[in-house]
């Protein structure tokens, strides 16, 4: 891997965790996928085109993981069995309501965000910056729809409570 100017033997330890993000999105995308057919109710305008929207987003982010472990001259994890068993992420029912939904996708992304940091942490001792800008890149994106889906979650709490 003379071209890239990293080291094969420290590369490894990247792709481990490139491997995880890669299941965790997986995960991530066939949830997001789940919602987006079965959302029903006052908000199925709202939510079913923002679901769209974040698994078209995860399914980019999918192909450019896969891609830089190619890059890393290392073969990505393909199968969903393989992808069950490295994620941080569990599957949904598709018998939710819209808020649960939202709920449960926050709370997927405290998961992935965090396991982008492990990415980055070990990227950076291997001196890996393209893999850190590509990471880093995703947490900013990931932190900002977070804020959104909060932002909207807290309006529906709040007439929960009223």
């Amino acid at each position: 891997m003379s071209y890239l100017n990293l080291d094969t033997t420290k590369t490894k330890d990247t792709v481990k965790e490139l491997n995880v993000l890669l299941a965790d999105y997986h995960l991530y995308y066939q949830k997001l996928r789940n919602f987006h057919w079965n959302i029903i109710g006052q908000n199925f305008f709202d939510l079913h085109e923002q679901f769209e929207d974040m698994y078209n987003d995860a399914k980019v982010k999918i192909d450019e993981i896969a891609e830089r472990i190619l890059t890393l001259r290392f073969q990505p994890e393909s199968n969903f069995t393989d992808y069950l068993k490295l994620s941080n992420l569990q599957e949904a029912s598709s018998d939710v309501e819209d808020h649960e939904m939202v709920s449960a996708l926050l709370n997927d992304h405290g998961k992935i965000i965090s396991q982008m940091r492990n990415v980055v942490d070990v990227a950076e001792k291997n001196e890996d910056e393209g893999t850190i800008d590509l990471i880093g890149a995703y947490i900013r994106e990931l932190e900002k729809t977070s804020w959104m889906l909060d932002a909207w979650i807290m309006k529906i709490e709040e007439k929960q409570h009223s």
